[in-house]
């Protein structure tokens, strides 16, 4: 490199972005919210609510109601009376009509459910705006074109619903896990209990609005906030068909034993550790921006997330060496900014479980790499991390962290990567780099996911199924296969 070419490549690093904040005058939220029953945002039988804050200011945003036991049966109640006297009647391209309306009302109120998403969870704007409202409205009008061609799915000349589905949600992608779970159960003609995640209610309630102005008959869809305990009482409820579940393992453990017995059908969407498996001959640029994407969206927030990098040993150093300086380009702050790249964890309790698997890795001999970024006073922060000479055995390696933090492995051979990836109790996703298509199949053949990318990471589609086995659940989400957990097949 010239002088002049160093000079010049000094200054661009010294460029400073200037701030770019999303207005928060679209979003009016309301002080207070109601559970949504039978059409109607009503208050809790026991009068009780809890507050929602901003992750990265801790400011609070709304008071929400708490959903009791007893309100979970309102909502039940409500559910079945839609599905048996209204919504399983109904020809499928009338239920069809319904989600082409609500797609489209999403799609209008896209930049108020963005503003929502990133307050309400912590995630960059440019994410919610981009990925997480996007999506959703896809998944709405995807399946509705399903709703009216169940005959064709391949599930039976005459397939028919379940009933009542319960739908647990998590906090990680809040609107959409709502979509994924509702579009295909309203298509194939169920009608719904929604819970979401205690810690970000809001974009579900501002769904549960364009529900009301989409006209959609009273007790479709019903959502019901809360805590754990409310999450509870819908998984117990005997006038339930189907529990949709999407979190950790440990729950889905819980649901699991707790609806053996009964003749309740469910799916799980659990956690997972995925690799992300990078050949000698990748493709090394995309491949870092593949390791960057895997790891640091959502802050790492992505049951699907490539936490263990396996890079083969002889291109160990250069990966290392280039993630280093990638990952010091990422800029963490205000996720409101439309610059941020990294926003704030979701809570203190989060924020907590990632600071003890970590201080873990330290203590067990991992390398520990960290941005030299600045974090806010205010709020829930974790800078991008990397360890290297991790082993196996290692906590960092082992268990979900769900924060950005990536764990590196070597491997020398296409066999020893597959044994490494597999070596988990988890399985949702993988991604395999590498420019010989035989190789990745090769790979791909042998590893125990449900979803593997190849010289990609974190790609959805609407039409695409996704799912985990092993103690990352079963069931499929999204695509046609997405029907299926929904019809009684």
């Amino acid at each position: 490199m010239s002088e002049l070419q160093h000079q010049t490549w000094s200054r661009l690093n010294d460029l400073e972005y200037a701030p770019a904040p999303e207005s928060r005058d679209i979003v009016s939220i309301r002080p207070n919210y109601g559970l949504f029953i039978d059409g109607q945002f009503t208050d809790p039988g026991s009068h009780q609510g809890f507050q929602t804050i901003n992750p990265a200011t801790e400011a609070p945003l709304a008071t929400v109601a708490l959903g009791s036991a007893a309100d979970v049966s309102r909502a039940v109640i409500s559910a079945r009376r839609a599905y048996d006297q209204v919504w399983s009647q109904m020809p499928g391209k009338e239920r069809a009509k319904y989600l082409f309306r609500i797609a489209r009302l999403i799609q209008e109120r896209s930049r108020e459910l963005a503003v929502v998403e990133t307050l309400d969870n912590g995630k960059p704007i440019r994410e919610s705006r981009d990925v997480d409202v996007p999506l959703a409205a896809a998944h709405f009008f995807y399946y509705a074109g399903w709703a009216d061609k169940l005959e064709h799915a391949g599930f039976g000349a005459q397939p028919r619903p379940l009933g009542v589905a319960g739908q647990i949600i998590p906090w990680n992608f809040p609107l959409l896990m709502a979509a994924w779970k509702l579009a295909p159960a309203l298509a194939a003609g169920n009608t719904c209990v929604l819970k979401p995640a205690e810690t970000t209610p809001l974009s579900a309630l501002i769904l549960a609005e364009i529900l009301q102005q989409a006209e959609i008959p009273p007790g479709v869809v019903n959502i019901v906030t809360g805590d754990g305990s409310t999450g509870a009482a819908l998984v117990s409820h005997p006038g339930v068909d189907k529990i949709a579940f999407t979190g950790s393992t440990e729950i889905g453990r819980r649901i699991q034993r707790e609806l053996a017995p009964s003749g309740t059908h469910v799916t799980l969407e659990l956690g997972g550790k995925g690799a992300n498996i990078i050949f000698e001959d990748a493709p090394l640029d995309q491949a870092i921006e593949g390791i960057i994407d895997g790891i640091f969206f959502n802050q790492g927030h992505v049951c699907c997330a490539g936490s263990r990098l396996l890079v083969q040993e002889s291109i160990a150093d250069e990966v290392q060496r280039r993630l280093v300086r990638r990952i010091e380009q990422l800029r963490v702050g205000d996720p409101m900014d439309k610059n941020t790249d990294v926003g704030a964890i979701n809570s203190a309790e989060q924020l907590s479980r990632i600071h003890e698997l970590v201080d873990a890795g330290v203590a067990e001999g991992a390398s520990r790499y960290s941005t030299t970024c600045t974090l806010p006073d205010k709020g829930f922060w974790f800078a991008p991390t990397v360890f290297t000479e991790v082993s196996q055995t290692h906590r960092i390696a082992r268990e979900e962290i769900f924060g950005p933090v990536l764990s590196v492995l070597t491997f020398r051979t296409p066999e020893e990567a597959v044994a490494k990836a597999n070596n988990t109790t988890y399985g949702l996703a993988c991604g395999v780099w590498s420019e010989k298509g035989s190789r990745t199949l090769w790979v791909a053949e042998r590893l125990r996911a449900g979803v593997i990318w190849s010289n990609t990471y974190n790609k959805f589609d609407p039409t695409s199924p996704f799912g985990g086995v092993r103690e990352s659940g079963f069931g499929r989400e999204g695509g046609r296969h997405g029907l299926e957990a929904y019809l009684n097949v």
